[in-house]
């Protein structure tokens, strides 16, 4: 009998120990910001772990690293929702996410505060802001004011909510005051699906503009245009593998059902 109870207990005892071996590996590897070339030049985004635990991580990383740099917010959410929307973007699809570069702009603040950040990612760093960004004459009834309607149609001459990849330069050209100029133009793609499915074929680009200014933003066709200096020290920068986030509380139901945001 003695020897059948000292059996059992080291059975016992063995399973224990495999037991905790098996509890000790399993590890959660955590996601790091590498700095990013000060160059700005293309570089695949460092590989993020997949999983809703470790996108929260990320976000909640940025929320603690760059929410003092934002000067002021139209809703509580409105920083998370970006970084939500970058993270879980670069999660999916990280072969497109080729800078670390985020454009973030809050229309929910009127068009006389200064609304356009641009963050990195990876180094969790303010790279710019704020300063003014233009919204599109459809989206408010005024030229000054916080806008309201905001739509995925062609001609409406709207601003479109949600996540963007950036894509090439080219020369801009554009009318104003009854003139034409000419900038630095940043062409954008859509990819929050019915909400700015239809950006690039409604032409709806980033830009620098004549009517922008330190102090006020004029309205565009719908295209989050900026001061001419500083489009054309950013724009190259951010092309061609960076995320562009166009935020608003005013359109109850993007907020909802943004696929990045939501998912």
């Amino acid at each position: 009998m003695m020897r059948q109870s000292a059996a059992i207990l080291g059975s016992l005892a063995l399973v224990f120990v495999l037991s905790g071996a098996n509890e000790s590996s399993s590890t959660v590897t955590p996601v790091t910001a590498a700095a990013s070339a000060a160059s700005g030049t293309a570089s695949p985004a460092a590989p993020v772990d997949t999983g809703a635990a470790t996108v929260e991580a990320a976000v909640a990383s940025a929320l603690s690293a760059l929410s003092e740099h934002v000067a002021e917010s139209s809703h509580p959410q409105a920083l998370r929702s970006a970084f939500t929307a970058y993270f879980n973007y670069r999660t999916a699809h990280p072969e497109r996410v080729r800078k670390p570069y985020l454009y973030f702009v809050d229309y929910g603040l009127s068009n006389t505060t200064a609304r356009g950040y641009v963050f990195d990612m990876e180094s969790l760093t303010l790279v710019e802001g704020p300063f003014t960004v233009a919204h599109g004459r459809g989206s408010s009834r005024g030229r000054n004011g916080v806008p309201t309607r905001f739509s995925n149609r062609p001609g409406s001459a709207t601003t479109s909510l949600g996540l963007y990849v950036t894509a090439e330069t080219y020369g801009f050209v554009g009318h104003a005051g009854g003139g034409t100029y000419r900038s630095v133009g940043l062409r954008l793609e859509g990819v929050s699906g019915e909400f700015n499915s239809a950006a690039r074929a409604r032409g709806v680009v980033a830009h620098g503009a004549p009517y922008m200014s330190a102090r006020d933003a004029g309205r565009s066709e719908g295209c989050p245009a900026l001061e001419e200096q500083r489009a054309q020290r950013l724009l190259p920068m951010i092309a061609n593998g960076s995320l562009v986030f166009l935020y608003s509380p005013n359109d109850p139901i993007w907020m909802e059902q943004d696929p990045w945001v939501n998912s």
